[in-house]
């Protein structure tokens, strides 16, 4: 017969080492959890904080003024508040109220009163309250019920920081992905460049050109970066047109023009399916920076403001750019000739408010003249 105290004895055997709880209950250190009391009567303000400072509580703060809680609660942005319901001149549901608009997603508020109607109860829970101490108080409810709740207080905060954690690297992982494809693209987009443009600089240029007037124009900081990034993407569609077009030194033929013309959509369509910022804007550019102010313009004969502020940004930038370097068909001309042909053009090809900045720009001599960028 088995002996039962060997039994005992063995405590490897006993299956209730299986049934520990994930984490002990009174192991988690709440004490420098931020305490807000709030009672108009000193005595009990003084129990309670006598009750939670022996009860290992460093941070406990005590209120005898209701009409004071918000300003104290923005200033010490506690942890938990301890709110008593009558009070006189503003009652515990009038303050629950006042502060429900600076409450954290979570936050623990435990209402004390002396009144056991169960409709206080449920609308004090409706309120934001999420627990109830009756008065008189008892010393060990008071303690169990605080660590209660301060460890839920404790505990969504940790996960705040994980899903912040997450978020974070969420963010960082797609713009890597996001740099990737960007990379991809843009060595898309100079090989094409390469074909017309021996530098392989013309993309370069023209986007920061198209940031200082997006600067110029008041463009939000965020907002002019996408634009940098997105302006060099612009003619990626050249890489569908045939060299014998292309490169071809004379003037085009109109049925060579349009195929030169399929060069917007091909880009728009190459881009397409983006779910960033950046592919999307590269996608608009693309697609409508061919198109004039007076609807003139191709693909979509778009005319004004209907044509996208980055496209018609682009615009400007990019024919100052070609204007003053050599391509294959035309050598490149001064850059006053360059401004007296961009002026010619104010209100047809180009939006006015755009060329107002842009000959600011250019007055200031911050536009780029040369062929002397080095991409970076």
């Amino acid at each position: 017969m088995t002996d039962l105290w060997d039994l005992r004895g063995d405590r490897k055997n006993l299956p209730e080492r299986r049934l520990r709880p994930a984490y002990d209950a009174g192991s988690v250190d709440l004490s420098g959890l931020k305490i807000l009391l709030v009672d108009d009567e000193e005595t009990i303000l003084v129990i309670l904080k006598g009750i939670l400072q022996r009860a290992g509580y460093t941070r406990v703060h005590t209120l005898d003024d209701p009409r004071k809680v918000l300003e104290r609660f923005l200033e010490e942005r506690p942890d938990l508040l301890v709110l008593d319901h009558h009070m006189p001149g503003k009652d515990g549901l009038a303050v629950i109220e006042e502060l429900r608009p600076y409450l954290p997603d979570y936050f623990p508020i435990l209402m004390l009163t002396g009144d056991e109607r169960s409709e206080l109860k449920e609308t004090a829970l409706s309120s934001g309250a999420k627990d109830f101490l009756l008065k008189p108080i008892n010393p060990i409810e008071v303690r169990l019920r605080i660590r209660n709740l301060l460890e839920a207080r404790y505990f969504h905060q940790q996960l705040e920081r994980t899903n912040a954690g997450l978020e974070d690297m969420v963010r960082r992982r797609t713009r890597e992905l996001e740099n990737a494809h960007v990379e991809m693209i843009i060595r898309l987009a100079k090989a094409a460049e390469y074909r017309d443009d021996d530098t392989g600089e013309h993309t370069w240029r023209v986007a920061r050109t198209c940031a200082l007037l997006a600067q110029e124009l008041g463009l939000g900081a965020e907002r002019v970066d996408l634009l940098l990034r997105a302006a060099r993407l612009h003619d990626v569609g050249k890489i569908a047109i045939p060299d014998g077009i292309l490169l071809k030194p004379g003037r085009l033929t109109d049925a060579e023009f349009e195929v030169v013309k399929q060069h917007t959509r091909a880009g728009a369509e190459l881009l397409s399916g983006g779910n960033s910022p950046l592919m999307r804007l590269a996608e608009i550019i693309a697609l409508t920076h061919h198109e004039r102010w007076d609807g003139s313009g191709y693909p979509q004969g778009l005319a004004g403001e209907a044509i996208p502020i980055e496209a018609r940004l682009l615009s400007v930038a990019d024919t100052f750019d070609a204007l003053t370097h050599d391509r294959i068909h035309r050598k490149a001309v001064s850059p006053e000739r360059a401004v007296t042909e961009i002026r010619a053009n104010v209100g047809k090809q180009f939006d006015p408010k755009v060329v107002d900045a842009f000959l600011m720009l250019y007055e200031r001599g911050e536009l780029i003249t040369d062929s002397t960028v080095t991409a970076a």
